[in-house]
């Protein structure tokens, strides 16, 4: 099992509403979900920690989940998981560390 290298900060600005309410963009109907709060989290370019780190994410961010693939074992705020999160073209976030409300997938299946 591995842990996605992130950075907790501990004081972390939370841009989403109080109750972290889902947002669903009206321009394609994805659904936005926060990134757990104090983390900067690492986007790779493929569903593991060996696939290279393509950005950052800021802290308060919130993702849109196009599709969701099977990949590395992590373990974060949300529970340990292989669901990885594809949020851009040839980007990748874990779930584990993505509030989706569920252990499971809240998105089709990438391929």
């Amino acid at each position: 099992m591995s842990v996605e290298n992130a950075e907790n900060t501990g004081n972390a600005e939370n841009t989403g509403t109080a109750d972290d309410t889902l947002r669903t963009m009206a321009a394609d109907d994805v659904t936005a979900y926060p990134i757990a709060p104090g983390y900067r989290v690492n986007v790779r370019s493929g569903p593991g920690t060996k696939y290279p780190i393509v950005r950052t994410l800021t802290l308060g961010a919130w993702v849109q989940i196009y599709c969701q693939t099977p990949g590395e074992w992590i373990s974060g705020p949300y529970g340990t998981t292989n669901i990885w999160d594809n949020i851009s073209p040839g980007q990748f976030v874990s779930d584990a560390y993505v509030k989706t409300g569920t252990d499971g997938y809240v998105a089709r299946r990438c391929g």
